[in-house]
């Protein structure tokens, strides 16, 4: 048995159920806010390759390439090339690998970066993708959690993390926006970051899978690759970028994304890749291809979280006043109390289910940075959304949560 498993962490919605499993919802239909899982319709052009049956036999009888098909490597590399206006479209064919969602891929990846034959830490934020956390674990390395607080604007801030500690870091994890948080990292972060690799040799995985949910049209997010290219790295030494069509189409069941930057690591991981058979199917590969190349129905996708994001914070202005985040598709507000009793009390209250802020973050030596707040997911749909809001309304007037 791997020595490692025993030192995975229950997954935060294994807690919430334990959390929630003696608590008697109030008889209202329920609203879960819990799960970041898209419920947007899935554009109808994708769903319409799908259900051809010509190209459904198509792709049946041949096994399909772990490197991918040249039409969708060449569709990833077009769309980094256009979003974050880099120099030169990244290498279809040295420096792009499609996988089976993000999720797979930011565990993998750390088994293919660590080398567990010397002691190491991998750098995480907090609160953070309980993946990355995991994945460290697994590869024999020591998670390190960065706090990600209001102070520091809900990024990492890495001004304290000692000069010995770089030294043994293998690998960082970032995300961004930011789950929850939805705060973006500036271009200069970004950069930073990457002067910080040049001197003590780690590799920066960035997770974006949000990327291309964010709040203003004139001002996407940066990204890894962005800044790298304005580095003049084209080569994106030591920087790995995670994306997947699970937000940005409303398409978490395909389980498609990509893996893009530095050569060696995709060389490395393609090798990894071909020994556990992960190979995405001939059919996802073409579907995957046209979402990529396409750009309206992620502009009509951003449309509809936004109209979300203000109805749902007009209903919420008198009693919860938030603001929309620069990105994502979360709210993650503070609580009049604590986040648990808060988790409770709202379930049995009002049949709307959310996520401790605790559960999302570790405990350091300054504190757990999710503690009392909670993480609402607004992916249902508005009406859906401005029904819980209406609810969470009266749950604060009425001081329900006491």
């Amino acid at each position: 048995m791997n020595q490692y498993l025993e030192s995975l962490n229950p997954y935060p919605f294994e807690r919430l159920n334990g959390l929630l499993a003696d608590v008697t919802p109030a008889d209202k239909p329920p609203v879960p806010l819990s799960l970041g899982e898209p419920k947007h319709p899935a554009p109808d052009f994708l769903i319409e390759m799908l259900a051809d049956p010509t190209f459904l036999r198509s792709g049946v009888g041949t096994y399909p390439p772990t490197k991918g098909l040249p039409e969708l490597r060449g569709a990833i590399s077009a769309f980094t090339h256009r979003r974050y206006a880099l120099s030169q479209a990244p290498d279809a064919d040295t420096q792009i690998l499609p996988v089976n969602g993000t999720r797979e891929a930011l565990f993998a990846f750390a088994q293919v970066v660590i080398d567990a034959t010397s002691p190491s830490v991998t750098l995480i934020p907090n609160p953070f993708y309980q993946i990355y956390e995991g994945a460290a674990l697994l590869a024999g390395s020591q998670p390190m959690f960065v706090n990600c607080s209001e102070d520091t604007g809900h990024c990492p801030s890495f001004e304290d993390i000692d000069a010995d500690t770089w030294r043994r870091c293998q690998l960082i994890y970032i995300c961004n926006p930011g789950n929850p948080s939805g705060a973006v990292m500036d271009m200069q972060s970004f950069q930073d970051l990457i002067h910080l690799s040049d001197e003590y040799d780690f590799v920066i995985a960035s997770d974006e899978c949000y990327s291309e949910l964010y709040a203003d049209d004139e001002a996407p997010p940066p990204g890894l690759l962005q800044a790298a290219d304005v580095l003049g790295r084209s080569d994106f030494r030591n920087c790995v970028v995670f994306n997947s069509l699970s937000k940005r189409s409303s398409l978490p069941g395909l389980r498609s994304g990509f893996v893009c930057g530095d050569a060696h690591y995709i060389e490395q991981f393609l090798l990894y890749r071909t020994y556990h058979g992960s190979a995405m199917s001939v059919h996802n590969q073409h579907v995957s291809a046209a979402a990529w190349n396409d750009e309206e129905h992620v502009i009509s996708n951003r449309a509809v979280y936004r109209k979300k994001y203000a109805a749902v914070l007009e209903v919420l202005s008198d009693h919860w006043p938030q603001s929309q985040p620069a990105g994502g598709f979360y709210l993650w507000p503070e609580t009049p109390v604590d986040d648990l009793q808060f988790t409770r009390k709202l379930l049995a209250e009002q049949n709307v289910k959310v996520v401790p802020g605790q559960y999302l973050a570790r405990d350091t030596p300054t504190g757990n940075p999710g503690r009392n707040r909670v993480r609402l997911a607004l992916v249902a749909t508005v009406d859906e959304c401005v029904q819980a809001a209406e609810r969470i309304a009266a749950f604060m007037s009425n001081g329900q949560y006491r």
